[in-house]
C-alpha cells in the first residue's frame, strides 16, 4: 500500500502543469520571433513574441517541440525545469524542406528522386534581382542569360536548349510557373513568361526542377520547371514594406521601386486567411535610352478557406508593365571583348524616343511610341481546391483563366547598313530612282552624307560627314520601328486524385490547356540612325535629275510609314494530356516512383501573310497625302488570303527513379527519363507563304535523359551531387537567306540537329563555423553535336546554297564550367556575403568558329536589423565592372550580321587580322542598390 500510495503521490505531481516559461534564440544569440512551441503528444501551442519569449502550461515531466521555418526542429524535455533557453539550428539546406514541384506527393527534397533546388523567401531578399531569371542564376545545371533586361531571358538547363537565339525562345523546353501552373501555355517567338511574371515581396520560395520527372508533370516542358510560389495569409496579421533606391549603369542611371505585402486571419478561427502585395518600378535600365526603360508594376493577391476536408484558395493577379531590352554594342577584339571607340558598356543604341501614326492595313491607324516599349499586360484569375475524399484518397485541382496582351513599341536588329547597298537603298527608298540622295541630322539638321547614283542603281557616296566610321565605313545604323500586337486569352486547368496506400501512393491526373492567340506585326515604320551612343535619325531627301526634292522622310526622320503591312495571325492551342504515377516505398530505406504522361498537342488557325504596296516605288504614286514628293507615306500594304493550318502532335513519355536512404543522412537515387517537345506556334506562324504551308509539318523532339544523385547532410554540411547525361534529338535548324534581289528572303530546306550532353551538378552548403557559411553550386559539362547539319549561303540566291555539316563540333553557347560560390558571415544583426559567379568559355556557333571568352563576375551584400522590424541593406552588383560577353552578332552589315551559324573559323582569322568591329551583348555593369524594408 505504501508503494502505491508513493507511486500515486509521484505521478499526481508530475500529471500536474506547471507555467513553463522561456525564450528561443537563433544560433547566434538573436531572439526568434514567430516560434511555434507544442507540448508533444496534445494540441497545446503558443508562439513565441517579438522578443521570442514564450509561457506555456505543461507537466514538468513533458516535451515541448519546437518548429519555426528555416530552422531545424527540436525536442526539448522540460524535466521540471520552469525556464529554458533554447537555440535554434538554421537548415544547413533545401534538402531538409517539403517540396511540391516534381514530385507526386509532397516529401523532404532527401527523400525524392529527382534533381531539386528550392530558394527561400529570407534567400531571395538577400539578392537584388533584376529579373525573374536572375533567381535561377545560382540553380546548378540552369544555363541562363539575362543581360537583355527583365525580359527576354534565355532559360534551359543541362544544354537542353534552343541554340544561340537570345530572347525570341528563352524559355522553348522549360516551365516557368506560378503557383504550380505555367504563366503562359502559349509561346512563340517574342511571346513568352517572362513577360508575364516580376518577383516581388508575395514570393514566398523558388522550386526548380531539372530534367528528370518534368517530362512527366511539366506542361511541354522536359527540361525542367521552375515554380515560383506565392505567400499566403498567417494565423495573424503581419506583412513587410520595402523601398528599394538604386543605380545602375555604373552607378549613373536612377533606379526606384517599392514593395508591399501584407496578411492574416479572416476569421476568428484563423480557417479564413488573406494575402495581398504587389510593388511599382521605375528604371532607366543599365543602358539609358533617354527614357524609362522599365516602368510599371503589378498587383496580386489571395484568399485561402480551410476547413476540416480540405482547403480552396481564390486569387488574382493584375500586371502593367512597359520593359525594353538592350540591343547590340560594337564590339573590337575576340579574344578580350570591349566596347568600340565612341561606345562604353552603358551606351544605348535604341533609337530615341519618338512618336509616329502609322496605318493598321486596312484596319485604321495605331501610334507607335518608342517610350511604351513593350507593353506586357495580364489580368488573371485562379483556384486551387484540395478535398480529401476519404482518409486516404484526396483530390486537388487548379485553374486560372488569363487574358494576356504584349503590344511591342520597340527596336531591334540595330545593325550598319552600308549606303552603297542595295539593302540599304531598297530601305531608305532610293533605289531605281536617280539623283543625289542627302542625309542630314534630323534633330541638328547637320549635314551627314551624300549618294550619287546614275542609274538609280549605283550609288557613290560622294561626301561624307557620318560618325562611326571606324566601325562601319559610310554605314548608318538600321533602326526599324517593330510593331507587334499579341493577344492571348487562356484557360488552364490541372487536376490530380491521390490515392495512399500503407506503403505506396498512386496519382492519377490529368492538363488541360486553351489559348486563344491573334498576332498582328510588323514595321510601322523605317529609320535609320546615326552610328554613336544614343543615335539620331536621319533625314533623308532625294534631288532627281530635273530638280525635284523627294521626301524619303518625314519629320521625325522616319520613312516607309506602314512597312509592307501587317502580317496577321491567328490559332487556338489545345493540350489535352493525362499522366500517371506511382511511389512505392519499398522498405524502410528504399523507395521506387515512376509515370507516364499522353499528351496531344492540337493548333488549328492561319496565317494572312503581309502583302506591300505594289504602288510604293512608283515615282508619281502620291500616298497617304497624294503628293508624290513625300514617299515616306507610300509605303503600308494589306493581309493577303488565309494561310489555314490544322496539326495535331502526340507523344508519350515516361520517368522512372529509384531513392536509396542509406541513413537519416545519406541518400542516393536514380532516374531515368524520356520526354517530348511538341513544336509552339512559331512554327506555324512562320509558314507564311504557300509553299511553307503546304510543307508544314510539325514533330515533337526527342529528350532523354538519365541521372545519378547523392544527397548528405548533417548539421554543418550539406552536399548534393548529379551526375546527368541528356540527348535532344531531331531539333530543325530553321535558316533565312536572301533571293537574288537582295530583298526577298526565303528558307532552305529544313535540317534537323541532335545534341548530348554529358556533365554532373554540384550543390553544396557548409556552415565553417557560428558566423561562416558558403553556399556553392556548379556544372561541369560537355555538350557535342552529335547531328549538326547548316546551310552556307555563298551569293544571293539558292542556287549555289551548300550543307557544312559540323557534326561531332562541340554545341554553342554552351560553358563546360558554371560556378557561384557565396560566402556569409552572419553576426548578431549584421550579415554581409560575397558571390563569385564564373561563366567558362562557350564555343561561338556550331562552326566552332571560336569561342566566346569565360570570365567572372563578382556581387556584394551586406545588411543590417536597425531593429527587429526594420532591415537596411546594401548590394553591389558585377562589383569590377566586368564585361562579360553573353552573346554576339557577326561583322558586317545588316543581314550578314545576323546569320551567326555561317560564321566560319576562316572568316573569323581574317576578321581577327583586321580587328573588324562586330557586336556584343554582356552583363550589365555595375549597379548599386539600398533597400530599406519594414516587416510589421
Amino acid at each position: 500500500m505504501l508503494v502505491i500510495l508513493v507511486s500515486f503521490i509521484t505521478l499526481h505531481s508530475f500529471a500536474q502543469s506547471a507555467r513553463i516559461s522561456g525564450i528561443v534564440k537563433d544560433e547566434k544569440g538573436g531572439t526568434l520571433p514567430g516560434v511555434t512551441v507544442l507540448l508533444k503528444g496534445t494540441s497545446t501551442a503558443v508562439s513565441t513574441d517579438q522578443g521570442g519569449k514564450f509561457i506555456i502550461s505543461a507537466p514538468l515531466n513533458g516535451t515541448l517541440l519546437f518548429r519555426f521555418v528555416g530552422f531545424t526542429n527540436k525536442e526539448v524535455a522540460i524535466n521540471g525545469r520552469n525556464n529554458l533557453t533554447i537555440s535554434l539550428q538554421p537548415e544547413s539546406s533545401n534538402l531538409s524542406e517539403v517540396v511540391v514541384t516534381g514530385v507526386f506527393d509532397k516529401r523532404k527534397a532527401i527523400n525524392a528522386s529527382i534533381a531539386i533546388s528550392s530558394l527561400s523567401a529570407v534567400q531571395i531578399s538577400k539578392q537584388a534581382p533584376v529579373s525573374a531569371a536572375d533567381l535561377l542564376k545560382s540553380i546548378p545545371g540552369v544555363y541562363v542569360n539575362s543581360s537583355l533586361g527583365e525580359i527576354r531571358n534565355t532559360v534551359y538547363s543541362r544544354g537542353v536548349s534552343v541554340g544561340s537565339n537570345d530572347g525570341a525562345s528563352g524559355y522553348y523546353y522549360v516551365s516557368m510557373q506560378e503557383d504550380g501552373l505555367p504563366v503562359t501555355n502559349a509561346t512563340f517567338n517574342n511571346y513568352g513568361p517572362d513577360y508575364f511574371y516580376r518577383p516581388d515581396a508575395t514570393l514566398d520560395k523558388l522550386e526548380a526542377v531539372r530534367g528528370g520527372t518534368a517530362s512527366i508533370l511539366g506542361n511541354n516542358a522536359p527540361g525542367g520547371i521552375f515554380n515560383y510560389i506565392s505567400k499566403q495569409g498567417g494565423e495573424k496579421f503581419e506583412g513587410e514594406a520595402r523601398v528599394k533606391l538604386g543605380l545602375e549603369g555604373n552607378g549613373s542611371n536612377p533606379y526606384y521601386r517599392g514593395d508591399l505585402d501584407f496578411g492574416g486571419p479572416l476569421s476568428k478561427d484563423g480557417s479564413l486567411t488573406y494575402n495581398i502585395g504587389g510593388f511599382y518600378r521605375y528604371s532607366t535600365g543599365a543602358k539609358d535610352p533617354g527614357y524609362a526603360l522599365n516602368k510599371g508594376g503589378q498587383v496580386k493577391g489571395n484568399v485561402v478557406k480551410k476547413y476540416r476536408t480540405g482547403s480552396i484558395k481564390i486569387y488574382g493577379k493584375y500586371l502593367n508593365d512597359h520593359n525594353g531590352w538592350f540591343e547590340f554594342t560594337p564590339t573590337v577584339s575576340f579574344t578580350n571583348p570591349k566596347p568600340a571607340a565612341g561606345f562604353s558598356p552603358t551606351s544605348s543604341v535604341l533609337v530615341p524616343g519618338v512618336s509616329q501614326v502609322f496605318p493598321l492595313n486596312d484596319n485604321g491607324f495605331d501610334t507607335f511610341n518608342t517610350k511604351s516599349l513593350v507593353h506586357s499586360t495580364d489580368r488573371a484569375i485562379g483556384a486551387n481546391w484540395t478535398q480529401r475524399i476519404d482518409t486516404s484518397l484526396t483530390f486537388n485541382n487548379a485553374v486560372r483563366y488569363s487574358s494576356k496582351e504584349g503590344k511591342w513599341n520597340a527596336t531591334g536588329v540595330v545593325y550598319p547598313l552600308a549606303l552603297n547597298d542595295f539593302v540599304t537603298a531598297s530601305i531608305l527608298g532610293y533605289i531605281g530612282r536617280p539623283g543625289t540622295t542627302h542625309l542630314t541630322n534630323a534633330r541638328t539638321g547637320a549635314p551627314l552624307a551624300t549618294i550619287f547614283s546614275q542609274s538609280g542603281y549605283d550609288y557613290t557616296v560622294t561626301s561624307n560627314n557620318l560618325p562611326g566610321t571606324a566601325i562601319a565605313p559610310t554605314s548608318v545604323f538600321f533602326e526599324p520601328l517593330l510593331f507587334t500586337d499579341n493577344k492571348v486569352k487562356e484557360l488552364i486547368d490541372q487536376f490530380s486524385f491521390s490515392k495512399r496506400l500503407k506503403d505506396m501512393s498512386f496519382t492519377l491526373g490529368g492538363f488541360y490547356g486553351y489559348s486563344n492567340v491573334n498576332q498582328s506585326t510588323g514595321a510601322a515604320a523605317i529609320g535609320v540612325g546615326t552610328i554613336q551612343n544614343h543615335p539620331d535619325l536621319v533625314n533623308v531627301t532625294l534631288t532627281d535629275p530635273t530638280g525635284k526634292v523627294y521626301q524619303m522622310t518625314n519629320a521625325n526622320g522616319l520613312g516607309g510609314i506602314g512597312g509592307s503591312g501587317l502580317t496577321i495571325s491567328q490559332a487556338t492551342q489545345n493540350q489535352l494530356a493525362f499522366f500517371f504515377g506511382h511511389n512505392w516505398q519499398i522498405n524502410r530505406r528504399l523507395n521506387l516512383d515512376y509515370g507516364i504522361r499522353y499528351e496531344s498537342m492540337n493548333i488549328k488557325g492561319s496565317v494572312r501573310p503581309n502583302q506591300a504596296n505594289p504602288k510604293s516605288s512608283d515615282p508619281t504614286y502620291g500616298g497617304a497625302d497624294g503628293n508624290p514628293l513625300t514617299v515616306y507615306d507610300n509605303a503600308g500594304g494589306t493581309a493577303g488570303a488565309p494561310l489555314p493550318f490544322n496539326k495535331t502532335v502526340r507523344t508519350f513519355s515516361y520517368s522512372a527513379g529509384l531513392n536509396y536512404k542509406i541513413d537519416e543522412k545519406t541518400s542516393v537515387y536514380g532516374r531515368f527519363s524520356e520526354g517530348n517537345k511538341a513544336p509552339d506556334l512559331s512554327t506555324y506562324f512562320a509558314a507564311n507563304t504557300a509553299f511553307a504551308n503546304s510543307m508544314l509539318n510539325p514533330q515533337a523532339q526527342k529528350v532523354d535523359q538519365a541521372e545519378m544523385g547523392f544527397k548528405f547532410r548533417d548539421k554543418n554540411l550539406t552536399l548534393f551531387v548529379t551526375p546527368f547525361y541528356s540527348v535532344l534529338s531531331h531539333v530543325p535548324n530553321v535558316q533565312t537567306f536572301t533571293l537574288a534581289d537582295g530583298l526577298t528572303s526565303y528558307s532552305p530546306p529544313v535540317l534537323y540537329e541532335k545534341i548530348r550532353t554529358i556533365g554532373v551538378e554540384l550543390e553544396a552548403n557548409v556552415y565553417l563555423s557560428p558566423n561562416w557559411s558558403v553556399r556553392g553550386t556548379g556544372t561541369l559539362q560537355s555538350s557535342k553535336a552529335v547531328d549538326y547539319k547548316v546551310w552556307i549561303a555563298n551569293n544571293n540566291g539558292p542556287a549555289d546554297d551548300a550543307i557544312m555539316d559540323y557534326s561531332g563540333n562541340k554545341t554553342d553557347n554552351s560553358a563546360n564550367l558554371i560556378l557561384n560560390i557565396t560566402p556569409t558571415y552572419d553576426i548578431g544583426k549584421f550579415y554581409s556575403f560575397i558571390t563569385w559567379s564564373y561563366l567558362g568559355a562557350r564555343q561561338a556557333n556550331a562552326a566552332n568558329a571560336f569561342e566566346l571568352p569565360g570570365f567572372s563576375q563578382f556581387n556584394f551584400g551586406s545588411g543590417y536589423h536597425v531593429t527587429k522590424a526594420l532591415q537596411l541593406s546594401f548590394n553591389i552588383n558585377n562589383i569590377l565592372n566586368k564585361y562579360g560577353v553573353m552573346s554576339w552578332s557577326r561583322p558586317g552589315t545588316f543581314l550578314t550580321a545576323l546569320d551567326r551559324q555561317g560564321y566560319t573559323k576562316a572568316q573569323y582569322e581574317a576578321d581577327v587580322k583586321n580587328n573588324t568591329p562586330y557586336s556584343t551583348i554582356a552583363i550589365p555593369p555595375r549597379a548599386y542598390f539600398l533597400t530599406l524594408a519594414y516587416k510589421f
